[in-house]
């Protein structure tokens, strides 16, 4: 699996366009994102809220890769960093994505979450 691109409200993976943000669960498995659990307690999607995290990190996860989004808004709240820092090993922001970063041939291990 390979995130081939993005642009502003899409995403490409493995030939496959979304048009909204996605997870890529330790599986392989692509899913749209609950953007309503952080949306409640924040007012916007760009802050992820701790129901957001919990939904978001799976166990055995050891690595986390948060797409920040085309202009780099979306970021952890510090209640999800807590939960971040007990279910995944570590996590990592990135603002446009890069194909040596994102290519799931070396996510055994790493969840994805993009905007």
């Amino acid at each position: 699996m390979e995130i081939e691109g993005t642009t502003f409200g899409t995403i490409t993976i493995d030939g496959k366009t979304y048009e909204h943000d996605v997870i890529i669960r330790l599986s392989g498995e692509v899913m749209k994102r609950k953007k309503k659990l952080s949306k409640k307690y924040y007012g916007t999607s760009h802050v992820l809220s701790m129901d957001e995290a919990k939904f978001i990190f799976e166990r055995g996860c050891e690595q986390l890769i948060l797409g920040s989004g085309q202009m780099g808004n979306v970021h952890l709240s510090p209640e999800a960093r807590v939960i971040s820092r007990k279910r995944a090993a570590r996590f990592y922001c990135s603002p446009p994505l890069r194909r040596s970063v994102c290519s799931t041939d070396r996510m055994r291990r790493r969840s994805g979450f993009f905007t």
